[in-house]
């Protein structure tokens, strides 16, 4: 299990949760170790351009929102490179970027059903790890 499974299990149980992501495919949306903070959605008020954590076959990525299906309840993920990842189901969209590096994202916060305390890396409540601490988090091309 990686350890954006990990995030997604605690953003699907309803927290908020700050983690940095590394990897360039998000670029410069989101930059390899920036502090994101993502929030449980609600998958039927997203967007196009939305970045969202999701599952999408049998992978969790922090990407964006390239296509919606609402009568079908599916939305396609891709990263900022051109690349699709695929379709996947309202039920596997996990929660949503709602700030990178404490810069809130356009319209993200109007999509969070419910506030939740945020928790760091280490899910002990500390908004985050220091810089040299704390896992790998990953951005899955």
């Amino acid at each position: 299990m990686g350890v954006l499974d990990g995030v997604a299990t605690r953003v699907a149980g309803g927290q908020t949760v700050e983690f940095r992501p590394s990897g360039t495919s998000m670029i410069p949306l989101i930059r390899s170790r920036q502090l994101v903070t993502v929030a449980p959605v609600d998958p039927s008020k997203l967007a196009v351009g939305d970045i969202v954590l999701a599952r999408v076959a049998g992978t969790v990525y922090l990407h964006l929102v390239s296509s919606l299906e609402p009568a079908r309840k599916r939305v396609q993920i891709s990263n900022n490179r051109g690349h699709v990842n695929g379709w996947t189901g309202h039920d596997r969209v996990f929660g949503i970027c709602v700030a990178v590096d404490g810069t809130p994202r356009p319209g993200a916060a109007a999509k969070v059903p419910a506030s939740e305390p945020t928790t760091g890396p280490d899910g002990n409540g500390h908004p985050e790890a220091k810089p040299d601490e704390g896992p790998e988090d990953k951005l899955v091309e």
